[in-house]
């Protein structure tokens, strides 16, 4: 059950890619005892990010599925392209350019975007107008040099 006023975090990769960055994330989301929902730009994509999630780490496991694979509303972590929550997730993560036009329905929303790509830069700073506009509270993350995040706003 989202709270009244969502948090949307942006994180702005520089020295690490989505591939690093979202495992690390979604297991701080699933050890706060919150589901997730994971939603990218193409079925391609998410086909990519549901192999990832299985092999990026043999020492880790990450429980999380998409639509293909059936159980939407048990998935602890579940990935798509459509503007759906199944699994009543807390947390949405938009990656490869996707977006939410209602936030709210999440507890925390997480822009993920690469700070490589003049278009992705633009695009999130156009989302970060949108969401503020609406009424949720946003935060800017970014790396430092050692590649620790940092809040910057």
């Amino acid at each position: 059950m989202a709270k009244d006023t969502t948090e949307v975090w942006f994180y702005h990769l520089e020295r690490a890619t989505l591939e690093r960055v979202l495992p690390d994330l979604l297991e701080k989301t699933l050890k706060k005892g919150w589901r997730a929902v994971v939603r990218a730009g193409s079925d391609e994509r998410i086909d990519y990010i549901n192999t990832h999630l299985w092999t990026y780490n043999p020492n880790r496991f990450l429980p999380h599925g998409a639509e293909k694979d059936g159980h939407s509303t048990d998935q602890p972590i579940y990935l798509t392209t459509d503007d759906e929550n199944p699994n009543e997730a807390e947390a949405l993560f938009l990656v490869d350019g996707a977006e939410a036009d209602n936030p709210s329905r999440y507890t925390r929303c997480i822009k993920i975007f690469d700070g490589r790509d003049d278009e992705a830069v633009e695009a999130a700073r156009a989302y970060w107008t949108k969401v503020k506009d609406i009424g949720c509270d946003v935060t800017y993350w970014q790396q430092n040099q050692k590649g620790a995040w940092e809040q910057k706003a």
